[in-house]
């Protein structure tokens, strides 16, 4: 019996060239269509290593989520509850000051026509509610909150000379609106400017907090939520897409849902400031055109920004003609 090695299953050392007595590979008929491999040289860089795929890939890859257009009507809801905490607020803040009889005032009847009761409590109001919104919002939307409410600055310093121009064109229907449609004598903002230099306090306070915050809550939040809601109804009635985002990540929106959405806006804010005109017609009507202009403002710059310098210029010119007719407010009869 042959104790010898069988040739054909001996290893081959590690050092050793590869045989070719079991196959030719310089057959063209044993290559395959991958071709043959290139020999590995010491000057050669090594093969690349194929990179390890993870057991459970597809559970590792990033989770899609739809875009999503913000502010809606939810933040809408938000900030309606920082709202009424702000009311609340404001309230105990008020009656605390009753109690002590602040500012002479020992009454909430006459609290309603003091304007340091009257301008404190919105004060309060507001600022609560740019707290909330400042920790609040920058956590749902993952941008800061002038960054959601499409703020844009820089657009409106660069149109501020046709932006004060509309400002003035809004100041003149208002003036038209006055000899047209006159208002009631004896209306609540009238018994806030008889008080000692109230007329002052409310010229500074309608020039900077008041056309801030009220575009913030109607133009910054309202507007853009009413607009989402009236082209999201539209998609799922048509089964249309909704239009993408901007650049900046903000939402599009159709004509027809600007439109509405402009009128479904103006309409409270008219409602809100009614009762400073004792809900009479004329100022009224004139509070809805206004509105829609800081609404066409704020869409077509697509400008927090510029409907703010619009509201804030609007404000000025009305308070300073109604400087210069009174002798610096000395004469409020004249009004």
């Amino acid at each position: 019996m042959n104790t010898s090695p069988q040739n054909d299953f001996d290893p081959a050392p590690e050092d050793a060239p590869p045989s070719s007595e079991g196959f030719n590979t310089s057959s063209p008929a044993q290559v395959t269509s991958a071709g043959p491999a290139a020999p590995w040289t010491p000057d050669a860089p090594p093969p690349a290593a194929e990179p390890d795929q993870p057991l459970f890939q597809s559970y590792l890859q990033p989770e899609f989520h739809p875009p999503t257009r913000t502010p809606h009507l939810g933040h809408v809801a938000i900030l309606a509850v920082f709202a009424f905490f702000g009311l609340i607020c404001a309230s105990v803040l008020i009656r605390s000051a009753l109690h002590f009889h602040l500012f002479g005032v020992t009454s909430l009847q006459d609290a309603v026509t003091d304007i340091h009761y009257t301008l404190g409590s919105e004060i309060i109001l507001y600022l609560i509610m740019l707290g909330a919104s400042l920790l609040v919002f920058p956590l749902i939307w993952h941008k800061s909150l002038f960054a959601g409410m499409q703020w844009n600055s820089a657009v409106a310093f660069k149109l501020r000379r046709k932006l004060f121009f509309i400002a003035a064109i809004c100041c003149g229907f208002a003036l038209a609106n006055g000899l047209l449609l006159p208002t009631p004598t004896d209306a609540p903002i009238d018994k806030l400017f008889r008080a000692p230099g109230a007329a002052w306090f409310l010229f500074a306070f309608g020039v900077t907090f008041a056309p801030f915050f009220e575009e913030m809550v109607f133009r910054g939040f309202l507007l853009p939520a009413v607009c989402t809601a009236c082209d999201w109804i539209r998609e799922k009635l048509t089964h249309t897409p909704m239009l993408p985002l901007d650049e900046t990540g903000q939402p599009r929106w159709s004509l027809g849902a600007m439109i509405i959405g402009s009128i479904f806006t103006s309409l409270p804010f008219a409602a809100m400031h009614a009762a400073q005109t004792a809900y009479s017609w004329g100022p009224l009507a004139l509070l809805v055109g206004v509105s829609l202009v800081l609404c066409w403002a704020r869409l077509s710059t697509r400008s927090l920004a510029a409907s703010v310098f619009v509201h804030a210029t609007y404000n000025f010119l009305l308070f300073t003609l109604m400087m210069l007719g009174t002798g610096g407010f000395r004469h409020l009869d004249r009004m």
